[in-house]
C-alpha cells in the first residue's frame, strides 16, 4: 500500500484545510509526518519522539486520523530522527508509529484553532533552553514544568532481560552527558539513580523515554526525578559509575571496568543507539560496541544455524532454553537450533560464533527458518531431531529469572552454585579436571553453597559446561555452571 502523506494548503480565504495525497517518498524536510497513531495520544507523547534529535519547533495533531505533523528545527535534525526510526520502530503507548517526510517544507497551523499544542511547544522549548514555561500552560502539562533535579529513578518492570549500568548509559547519553550512575535492586526490582550534568538534559530523557521498553515488548522504564541533587559514587565497577573520575576504585569483590570500556564511556556519545541485536547488550562490551535499540526486533528468527560442530557434540544452551534441534542428514558436523524467541537466538549467536569447541571452530548464524519441523509421525528420521520443550536443563523457563542477569560471554572462569554442603574444593577440582582440563584456581563464596573455578583455557571451561552443568551430586543436589565475569 502506498503512504498516504497529509498536505496543507490555503484557499482563497486563506483558511487551512487537508487533504491527503499519495506519494511514494518524500525528499527530506523539517516537518515529519506520524501516521497511526493511538486514539488517546497527547502532543507530549507526539513532541517527546522529536526531543532527542534537536529543537522541536512546531506541532499539528489530526486527532481524528491518528495522525500528526511534527516541525524540526533544522533539516538535519530532522534526517537524523527519520534514519534512527527506520531502524528503530518507535513506540507510542506500546503501539508501533510511522514516520517519514512531509511533502512540505514548514508547517503553517492556526495557533488559534491549535492553542493546546502551541501551549505544550512553547513549555517544551522554555525548558530546552532552560527557562521557566510561560503562565497559562494547563495542568496536564505540569510534567514540562523546570526540572528539580538532575538525578533521575529509573525503575525496570518486566525485566525478562538484563539491563546493565552501560546499557542505561547507552540510552540515557542521547539526551546529555552522564556523569555519575548508581544500580541496585531493591523490592525485588532493578533500579538506578543516573545523573546528568544538567536538569534539563534529565528532563528531556524524562519525556522521551519514561514508559518506553528498552527490548522489544518487556523492560519497561518507568522514571522519576530523584529528590538527591548529587550523587556520592565510591567505586567504579559494574554496579556503580563516576564517568568524571575513572581513577576510583572498583571496591572489594567487584570486577574493575575494562580500560576500553572506561574509554568507550568517557567520549560524550551524541552518537544515536545502534539498531543490532539488543540482547548481545548482556555483557558490557557489547553494550560498549554500541549494539543496543530501544526496541527489539520481533521479526527476528529464534532459529540458529550452527556448523561446523564435532558430530558426538551434545545439546545445551546458556544463552537461552533450546527448544528443538536438528542434525542435517547431509552434513552432521551442522544443526538447526530453535530457541525461545529471537532476542536468545541472537544472545547466543553474539558469544558463541567464532568460539572452539571439541576442538573447531564453530559457526552460528540466524537461519531462514521461522522453526524446527518435528518428524511426522512414524517416520524415521534416525534420531536427528529432538524435542526440548519440556527440559529440565532449562534457564530461563521463569519470566523475570535471576538467571537472565546473570548471561556472560565465554571465559575461562566458571560460576559454580547449588554445591551440597559436604563438597570440598577437592571433590570440585576433582571433578572438573575429568573433564580433560586443567583447573587453574578455586574459590569457595562464604556460604560454601556458591564457588568460582578457573580452567586454564576457554575452550576448556566451555567443555567443562557441556558435561558437568545439572551434574548430579548425590541426594538430587544438581550441580548450576555458568560463565562468569570475574576472575579468582
Amino acid at each position: 500500500t502506498l503512504p498516504y502523506i497529509m498536505s496543507i494548503y490555503s484557499n482563497g480565504n486563506d483558511s487551512k484545510k487537508l487533504r491527503v495525497e499519495e506519494r511514494m517518498d518524500c525528499p527530506p524536510s523539517r516537518v515529519i509526518h506520524i501516521r497511526k497513531l493511538p486514539n488517546e495520544v497527547s502532543e507530549t507523547e507526539v513532541i517527546a519522539l522529536g526531543l532527542p534529535f534537536g529543537k522541536v519547533t512546531n506541532i499539528l495533531t489530526l486527532k481524528g486520523k491518528n495522525q500528526a505533523f511534527l516541525e524540526l528545527g533544522t533539516e538535519e535534525a530532522a534526517m537524523t530522527m527519520v534514519n534512527y526510526y527506520t531502524a528503530v520502530t518507535p513506540h507510542v503507548r506500546n503501539v508501533p508509529v510511522f514516520i517519514q517526510y512531509s511533502n512540505h517544507k514548514e508547517l503553517k497551523t492556526d495557533n488559534a484553532g491549535n492553542q493546546r499544542a502551541q501551549a505544550v511547544l512553547q513549555a517544551v522549548s522554555a525548558v530546552q533552553a532552560g527557562g521557566t514555561p510561560s503562565t497559562g500552560t494547563t495542568a496536564s502539562e505540569s510534567a514540562l514544568t523546570p526540572a528539580p533535579s538532575p538525578v533521575l529513578r529509573i525503575i525496570i518492570d518486566n525485566m525478562f532481560y538484563p539491563v546493565t549500568l552501560d546499557v542505561l548509559q547507552q540510552i540515557f547519553s542521547k539526551f546529555g552527558t552522564v556523569m555519575k550512575i548508581i544500580t541496585f535492586t531493591k523490592n525485588n526490582q532493578f533500579q538506578a539513580l543516573l545523573q546528568f550534568n544538567d536538569p534539563v538534559n534529565a528532563q528531556q530523557a524524562k519525556l522521551a523515554l519514561d514508559g518506553q521498553n528498552i527490548y522489544n515488548a518487556c523492560c519497561t522504564l518507568r522514571i522519576d526525578f530523584s529528590k538527591l541533587v548529587n550523587l556520592n559514587v565510591k567505586y567504579n565497577n559494574d554496579k556503580s559509575r563516576d564517568y568524571t573520575r575513572p581513577e576510583l576504585p572498583a571496591g572489594d569483590g567487584q570486577p574493575a571496568m575494562d580500560p576500553s570500556v572506561a574509554v568507550a564511556f568517557n567520549k560524550d556519545s551524541s552518537s544515536l543507539l545502534g539498531a543490532l541485536s539488543p540482547l548481545s547488550a548482556a555483557a558490557a562490551a557489547a553494550a560498549a560496541a554500541g549494539r543496543v535499540a530501544l526496541s527489539g526486533h520481533s521479526g527476528t528468527s529464534g532459529v540458529l544455524l550452527v556448523s561446523n560442530l564435532n558430530e558426538e557434540v551434545s545439546t545445551h544452551c546458556v544463552y537461552g532454553d533450546a527448544q528443538r534441534v536438528k542434525i542435517l542428514y547431509n552434513k552432521k558436523d551442522s544443526a538447526l537450533i530453535q530457541m525461545a524467541d529471537g532476542n536468545q537466538a541472537q544472545l547466543a549467536m553474539s558469544h558463541l560464533n567464532g568460539q572452539k569447541m571439541y576442538g573447531k571452530i564453530i559457526r552460528v548464524t540466524l537461519s531462514k527458518h521461522q522453526t524446527v519441523q518435528l518428524p511426522r509421525e512414524g517416520l524415521d528420521d534416525q534420531g536427528l531431531t529432538k524435542d526440548f520443550t519440556n527440559s529440565p536443563l532449562h534457564r530461563f523457563k521463569k519470566p523475570g529469572s535471576k538467571n537472565f542477569q546473570n548471561i556472560f560471554p565465554p571465559s575461562a572462569t566458571l560460576h559454580l552454585s547449588n554445591i551440597p554442603q559436604d563438597i570440598t574444593e577437592d571433590d570440585l577440582r576433582a571433578l572438573f579436571s575429568n573433564s580433560g582440563g586443567t583447573v587453574k584456581a578455586f574459590k569457595f563464596f562464604q556460604d560454601r553453597k556458591m564457588a568460582l573455578l578457573q580452567m586454564s583455557t576457554v575452550e576448556e571451561a566451555i567443555q567443562a559446561l557441556i558435561d558437568l552443568h545439572n551434574y548430579n551430586m548425590g541426594d538430587n543436589h544438581h550441580l548450576r555452571v555458568s560463565f562468569s565475569k570475574s576472575t579468582i
